[in-house]
């Protein structure tokens, strides 16, 4: 067996069935608050992705394209964007996930954040 042939995938990602909330079809949005769950009619979200930056619904944000992603392939999804990690109420406002919660830390490095170009702590 080749190294080649150990990296191709048996099928291709859209081919698997969907999950079962593809019936309630895409979201205009992916909800950041109980609110916007309700506008939707959703009791809850399968997968809550939290992530340290700021979201937007445009390709160009990383957790846009992961949560439009898991909607594609049926899953209710969820955002918490920027959440205060002193508090639990953030981590709670969309509820308890059916599946699962996915964390990222954001594109920016931690010490871009805090540090200056002089190694300098950012005030």
């Amino acid at each position: 067996m080749s190294a080649i042939s150990l990296i191709q995938p048996d099928r291709d990602l859209f081919s698997w069935p969907q999950y079962w909330a593809a019936c309630f079809g895409p979201a205009p949005f992916l909800p950041m608050s109980r609110e916007e769950m309700d506008q939707l009619g959703w009791d809850s979200c399968d997968i809550i992705l939290v992530t340290g930056d700021a979201y937007v619904d445009h390709p160009s944000f990383g957790m846009a394209i992961c949560g439009r992603m898991l909607e594609a392939q049926g899953f209710r999804v969820g955002i918490i964007s920027q959440p205060d990690w002193n508090s639990k109420d953030d981590f709670m406002r969309l509820g308890k996930p059916n599946l699962f919660f996915g964390v990222t830390a954001g594109n920016m490095d931690s010490m871009i954040n805090r540090y200056t170009a002089d190694r300098k702590t950012t005030s």
